[in-house]
């Protein structure tokens, strides 16, 4: 039998023995990165009948996990205790495991760096641990948002590097993530997952795998193609929301409440689709993906003009804000300087606990640098968490009748269900709301500005 045979033989069992493991959910299922995309998934293929490895570099997130303690609000530590004992979720900083799970999804960061320029440190690192364990007979997915090509240019030759060749030994594909925190409408199992491979038999095996856990797995022709559907997703959000922001300054000089004006244009029943205006953008994904789209333009030669536009005008909403604030607390005869202001809600969007790329940083950071006394309140965050950007040594305040009336000004950054906003407004002396959560408050309006 010629080489090419033996190769042939040994890629179509390969392929073969890992699909029965799938669909005989025999298949054991690794997920790095234990943050808000691989916690979920781990859930999901636990419900869906597998065990489950979960790998993350941080010992201590590995050590709540083995004491049965969540970090991730919306993931209960019951469900996390009970896993862990049953033994269907076995969390780990050992990457020399990584041999021995049959599928491998990456859902590791990717930031930009400070020239916006896409960081794949955590990438690839996470990718040369893979290949130091890689085995014949694993499929390896990347989850992570990233620029088309990530996949196959930077992905695949460090892999491959192991010797083993890729379709053959092992498996490579791209699925991104669709997670929407704080949504009650759909969770990881729910979403309908795009997925591309980097051939055929390895879309159809990550195609299997996610059939087995969430709602339905929709193939696409190449990991490019469904590397560039998630970038498209979130731009197409970003530049919709870079527009309201837009409209709401221009509104609000001719005397216009831009939300009244988005809750009457929704009414149509088609051709138009509700975005809302707020203090800056927030979350892993809107504030970054769209540049990775922007950089991989200029390395084309070209200019991405609307990618570009909405990112200015998103950046400077925090500014916007603060300028709010100013003339707001000027109405009252007082400075921004010395004058006490507390932000209220940190996280990035309502009713989560991930503050990740949340515009509340920027917004504190702006009023410190002006000479303000900030604090904050929030439910879902008692302690801000320290970011690549930011280090802020603030705790949450409790909402006191005696604190609120304290402050000279509240500014609201996340409408959080959690707040009382008729409470709020009866004794704050002055509350600036950027998302519009004062709407039904019918006493104190005189003491309400949006921005």
């Amino acid at each position: 039998m010629s080489d090419r045979s033996t190769a042939r033989d040994g890629a179509e069992r390969n392929y073969s023995d890992l699909l029965a493991a799938i669909s005989g959910k025999t298949a054991k299922i690794g997920v790095i990165g234990l943050g808000y995309v691989g916690l979920p998934l781990i859930r999901t293929f636990v419900a869906a009948g597998y065990k489950t490895l979960g790998f993350d570099v941080d010992p201590s997130k590995v050590d709540r996990l083995l004491a049965g303690e969540s970090y991730i609000e919306h993931i209960p530590s019951q469900w996390i205790g009970k896993c862990v004992g049953d033994g269907t979720f076995q969390p780990t900083a050992d990457m020399s495991r990584l041999v021995e799970a049959d599928t491998l999804l990456l859902c590791v960061p990717t930031p930009l760096s400070d020239t916006r320029d896409p960081d794949l440190t955590y990438i690839v690192d996470t990718t040369r641990q893979v290949a130091k364990h890689l085995r014949p007979g694993q499929l390896v997915v990347l989850e992570s948002t990233t620029y088309p090509g990530t996949t196959r240019d930077v992905m695949l030759p460090i892999l491959e590097g192991s010797g083993l060749k890729c379709g053959e030994d092992f498996f490579v594909a791209y699925s991104p993530e669709r997670e929407d925190p704080g949504n009650p409408d759909f969770s990881a199992e729910s979403i309908p997952k795009v997925v591309g491979g980097m051939d055929q038999k390895s879309c159809e095996l990550a195609a299997a795998m996610y059939n087995q856990g969430m709602v339905k797995a929709i193939p696409v022709s190449t990991c490019e193609v469904a590397e560039a559907a998630k970038i498209v997703e979130n731009t197409y959000r970003a530049v919709n929301i870079a527009m309201v922001n837009e409209l709401k300054i221009l509104f609000s000089r001719m005397g216009i409440d831009v939300w009244e004006v988005i809750d009457a244009a929704k009414t149509k029943p088609f051709g138009f689709q509700a975005f809302y205006p707020g203090p800056g953008l927030g979350g892993h994904c809107i504030p970054i993906d769209p540049f990775y789209l922007s950089w991989l333009a200029r390395k084309a030669g070209m200019t991405t003009r609307f990618i570009e536009l909405a990112g200015e005008v998103n950046t400077s909403m925090p500014q916007y804000v603060i300028e709010q604030v100013m003339e707001a607390l000027n109405e009252y005869g007082k400075p921004l300087k010395g004058s006490k202001v507390c932000v209220l809600g940190v996280a990035y969007k309502k009713d989560v606990d991930d503050a990740r790329e949340s515009p509340a940083f920027t917004l504190i950071k702006l009023l410190q640098q002006r000479g303000a006394e900030v604090s904050y309140s929030d439910p879902h965050i008692p302690q801000l968490p320290q970011t690549r950007q930011h280090d802020i040594p603030l705790q949450s305040e409790q909402l006191t009748a005696e604190f609120l009336s304290s402050r000279d000004c509240v500014l609201i950054a996340t409408d959080h269900t959690a707040f009382d906003y008729d409470f709020i407004v009866e004794h704050s002396q002055l509350v600036v709301d950027t998302r519009n959560a004062t709407a039904k408050v019918l006493n104190g309006r005189e003491r309400i500005r949006k921005a």
